[in-house]
């Protein structure tokens, strides 16, 4: 059964289903129908002919649900895929296109297979892993990668702006991915919704520890390796000793933890008092060990250490991952709340800078391979310079008084007798 009249919501809705599927076509749309099934569902179809003429390849995709559409939103979709097939296109090929076309969730896992874990350190796989499945996966997931607008990301870097920092590692990252998206074809060059998106401002969080601060950070330390210490409940503690181990390791070299937790005894070379570690942040890079490190590394392989690694995780043959919990129990019972782990490599830092050590001597030590990096401990630099010109000019003061002569042969006759 197949008749022609103009699709309205009236015929439509009086449309009865049948023993078997019959099409009312539209008369003002050539190819646009609906398919009234005895079910009694009702879809939106357009048909036509693939190459045009009688030869070319039937197709009849179906447009959508009558109830989900009007007849009027249906005919217009009948319309601009009628306006593809005088163009020469296959309208249900590019709808099957954008059907099965990636979306930012396949995105994600292939970034994570072909680039993140390949070619990244384990610790940043973690934290890409981490963006990903607390925010990316559920705001964008479900797009497809070509659809994702600027609006799309505005809006996730817009929400997370009392945490600009971790806002600005997430644009970082959807940045990177984008790219990808770009190199592997699933979008335009030149796409990139990121593009245009103001990172927010970091303030630069820099906590040193005093001289009396790092007195009773030792003092805990050193109760902690003795026995239990009360955490901030008073309740007493027995803190993990690797752990202790670790955090006098970040104190006495200025590494960053990942290079500590990570640190194998085959990298410890004993002759030069270094750590030679094959991969960093920075690539290759030697950690030097003052002799203070050099004992918690001897202590630790006097004892029952690992065979693998110097900080030794709680299953063998692992290291520890997790500084966090001691280190909250620890600087809470130091008085020292708001310091970072990340902190101590500041503090090492920081005393070098103090002591008269170049900024390029400070880089070294730490392994940055731009002096920009270093130069935010110039302020403190400053100190031993500014102490030596505080004694010239307290010299030069004393000289110019008038009775500077006087003073001066009296120091003479002095050394004299």
């Amino acid at each position: 059964m197949a008749t022609s009249s103009k699709l309205t919501k009236r015929n439509v809705d009086a449309a009865k289903p049948g023993d078997r599927v019959f099409v009312l076509w539209d008369s003002d749309v050539s190819g646009f129908g609906l398919k009234v099934h005895p079910t009694g569902r009702k879809t939106y179809v357009f048909k036509y002919r693939v190459g045009g003429g009688r030869s070319g390849r039937r197709r009849e995709p179906t447009i959508g649900v009558h109830g989900s559409l009007t007849p009027d939103q249906a005919r217009q979709v009948a319309i601009e895929m009628a306006r593809d097939v005088s163009l020469g296109k296959d309208p249900a090929s590019l709808r099957d296109q954008v059907r099965k076309a990636p979306t930012m969730s396949k995105l994600f896992d292939r970034y994570l297979a072909e680039h993140a874990r390949p070619f990244k350190r384990a610790s940043s796989v973690r934290n890409d892993e981490r963006i990903i499945d607390k925010t990316l996966r559920p705001a964008l997931g479900h797009l497809k990668v070509e659809h994702v607008a600027r609006e799309d990301i505005l809006g996730i870097h817009g929400s997370m702006a009392d945490r600009p920092y971790e806002a600005n590692r997430t644009l970082a990252l959807l940045s990177k991915l984008f790219n990808l998206a770009e190199l592997w074809e699933l979008r335009p060059d030149g796409s990139n919704p990121t593009r245009h998106v103001k990172r927010f401002k970091e303030e630069r969080r820099e906590r040193l520890l005093s001289e009396q601060e790092l007195a009773h950070l030792g003092v805990v330390l050193s109760q902690a390796e003795r026995g239990p210490i009360p955490d901030r409940d008073g309740n007493d503690r027995l803190i993990f000793p690797p752990a202790i181990t670790a955090i006098r390791l970040l104190l006495f070299t200025g590494a960053r933890s990942g290079e500590v937790l990570g640190l194998k005894w085959s990298w410890i070379n004993w002759g030069l008092r270094r750590a030679e570690l094959p991969d960093s942040k920075t690539g290759r890079k030697f950690v030097y060990l003052a002799p203070p490190a050099m004992e918690v590394i001897a202590s630790v392989q006097a004892g029952d250490p690992d065979p693998n690694f110097v900080v030794r995780g709680k299953t063998p043959g692992t290291h520890l991952v997790n500084l966090k919990d001691p280190w909250g129990i620890i600087r809470k019972c130091a008085g020292i709340d708001d310091v970072r782990i990340h902190d101590l490599r500041h503090c090492f830092a920081s005393i070098g800078a103090m002591s008269g050590m170049s900024l390029p001597m400070i880089g070294a030590l730490l392994g940055h391979k731009d002096i920009a990096t270093t130069q935010r401990y110039a302020h403190l630099s400053d100190n031993p310079v500014r102490s030596a010109a505080d004694q010239i000019g307290h010299r030069l003061n004393e000289l110019l008084k008038p009775n500077a002569l006087t003073d001066i042969g009296q120091a003479g006759n002095a050394q004299n007798e």
